[in-house]
């Protein structure tokens, strides 16, 4: 039958309707397995290097450090140091990358939420620096002879350390112009978290310890520091894991408005 006055127009096609936008909680699942599973392949000689980088800044500062302090420093920010390294450094590669290859374009066509990709692969990033960091702890401890019952603070160290890590290097990757421009701040990040962390802070420079401050792992470093003393000020480390944690929500969050940004232009 023709169509009646004020019809829409037969084109022989039925509209589809799109699907309900995937929930949060699901989404961030899917993305975190996804990339867990691209970062195991991809991603696990570099955490060899991280790893032995690390091992290796401790084998040097051996014959430096001479003092306790100065021991549990060097193992706690070496230790942290894989988190920045993979974390910080290479989620800045993979957004810088992503967004010049048009990969956004990718996940900005499937119905979930902008945090869930960030917190997704953020989460995985940090996560693959779980071995790394524990083998980096323990070779620590077992070179300068410090105590190993409580790395278990590493359980808490590792995820909010590499919250704040991972925000700030995909901000950084996202924010980049060009993805040569956040290989090169994702290098500066890490090499900051190495100059800042490792080195005891009783030993540099006033202007310097201030800038210390502001790197958000300096937390998580100074959160594991404290717990090799036979008597740990745990209110210290709960308040340095509490500003780890909000750092890390605010640099997450940051990141999620940078993919919203980067995924519209």
């Amino acid at each position: 039958m023709p169509a009646g006055p004020g019809a829409a127009p037969d084109t022989g096609r039925e509209a589809v309707a799109l699907g309900p936008r995937a929930r949060l909680w699901p989404a961030l699942a899917a993305v975190y397995k996804a990339q867990l599973s691209r970062a195991r392949v991809a991603r696990i000689p570099l955490l060899f290097v991280a790893t032995f980088q690390s091992i290796g800044i401790m084998i040097l500062m051996r014959g430096v450090v001479d003092d306790e302090a100065g021991a549990r420093a060097v193992v706690a920010g070496s230790s942290v140091l894989v988190v920045a390294f993979v974390a910080l450094n290479l989620l800045a590669q993979y957004f810088g990358q992503l967004r010049a290859d048009g990969g956004l374009d990718h996940y900005a066509t499937l119905p979930v939420p902008p945090a869930a990709v960030v917190l997704g692969a953020a989460g995985a990033y940090a996560s693959f620096t779980v071995p790394g960091t524990l083998v980096t702890a323990v070779s620590g401890c077992l070179l300068f002879g410090l105590p190993l019952g409580h790395l278990w603070i590493l359980a808490a160290v590792i995820p909010l350390a590499g919250a704040a890590l991972s925000g700030l290097g995909a901000a950084l990757g996202l924010l980049a112009p060009r993805p040569e421009l956040a290989t090169l701040l994702g290098q500066l990040g890490m090499s900051a978290a190495l100059l800042l962390g490792v080195l005891p802070a009783g030993r540099l420079p006033e202007v310097v310890r201030l800038a210390r401050d502001l790197l958000p792992s300096t937390y998580g470093v100074e959160a594991f520091a404290r717990t090799f003393g036979g008597h740990p000020d745990w209110t210290h480390v709960l308040v340095d894991l509490a500003v780890c944690a909000g750092v890390g929500l605010a640099s997450l969050a940051v990141a999620t408005w940078a993919y919203r940004r980067a995924a519209v232009r």
